[in-house]
């Protein structure tokens, strides 16, 4: 690709970003769905089995490695975070109240109501199912890893050692298997002690308020994810303080708002663009000139020297 051909490249490049701002900021913009469905994780149920993780490893093709392997507690000795060949994992934390029993956290896409990632991704890759999933469609990402920055949660991982074809990984909660097969996630499917509960948001939400009123002595009074950053499809009860187990303070107010505030001011009317790309046109534009006269002041004084 020559210069002319980069700049007009680019040129088109900078109206991308208004049609996929736009497109992606309505997207997120509204409530949870009436059918928007969720998962609630119980932790004071979850074993750290880590079958979760083999599961959804299974199911999207990540790797190979038998089940057998996910039976290794050496990897709960660092906190762990989902990068592109792990799209959730599991970690433990202590139990004061219990040593004998340790807290173990499952973290994933929390797959927000307004979800940051959908209103910051320039091209619409991201999006906001009906159902409650954010999915993504890599024929449209451009590598800006905006989404990476909005979200609130750190879950988006990209693929930094593809060079040719980079992508954003995450998880899909299974989108494909729920909308097209009618079952639940893969790793709802594989959990053993029933830590994992798949259906409507409402619904779980209900169920985690009755389980705080018949058992307030095992449960703090609080379900992550009903508020947090606008509210999240993935919703955890505990025993004790979100913030020590990992989970970030999050207000109630969705980030997308914020994210929707910068990326419509920098792209209003695609000028900022349009002014980069003009201004690299002209140094690249005065760097041909200045290479074409050090190319003729030596041809110049060569024939000079001839005659």
């Amino acid at each position: 690709m020559n210069r002319r051909q980069f700049l007009g490249w680019g040129c088109l490049g900078a109206a991308a970003p208004l049609a996929g701002g736009r497109a992606a900021a309505s997207e997120a913009s509204g409530a949870a769905s009436d059918n928007a469905r969720g998962v609630l994780v119980d932790t004071t149920e979850c074993v750290g089995c880590r079958k979760c993780e083999w599961a959804c490893n299974r199911e999207h093709h990540l790797t190979d490695e038998p089940l057998e392997s996910y039976e290794d507690t050496s990897v709960f000795e660092q906190a762990r975070r989902m990068d592109t060949a792990a799209y959730t994992v599991v970690n433990r934390f202590d139990n004061a109240r219990n040593p004998e029993r340790p807290i173990f956290m499952k973290v994933q896409c929390m797959h927000c109501v307004k979800p940051a990632c959908v209103s910051a991704c320039l091209v619409g890759a991201l999006r906001k199912q009906d159902a409650g999933a954010v999915t993504y469609e890599g024929w449209k990402c451009i590598g800006c890893r905006y989404c990476m920055v909005a979200c609130p949660f750190e879950v988006p991982a990209y693929e930094y050692d593809n060079a040719l074809t980079p992508l954003v990984r995450k998880c899909s909660l299974c989108f494909e298997r729920t909308q097209r097969e009618g079952e639940s996630p893969a790793c709802v499917a594989m959990c053993p002690p029933m830590a994992l509960t798949f259906g409507r948001r409402s619904d779980l939400l209900a169920l985690a308020r009755e389980k705080i009123a018949a058992h307030p002595d095992r449960y703090i009074d609080h379900v992550y994810g009903e508020h947090e950053a606008g509210g999240t499809s993935w919703l955890y009860l505990a025993e004790r303080s979100f913030a020590t187990l990992g989970f970030p303070t999050i207000g109630d107010a969705p980030v997308q708002e914020l994210a929707e505030t910068i990326q419509h001011s920098v792209f209003k009317f695609g000028l900022p663009p349009l002014m980069v790309l003009g201004a690299l046109g002209l140094f690249m534009k005065a760097f041909d000139e200045a290479g074409k006269d050090a190319v003729r002041k030596p041809a110049a004084s060569g024939e000079e020297s001839a005659v």
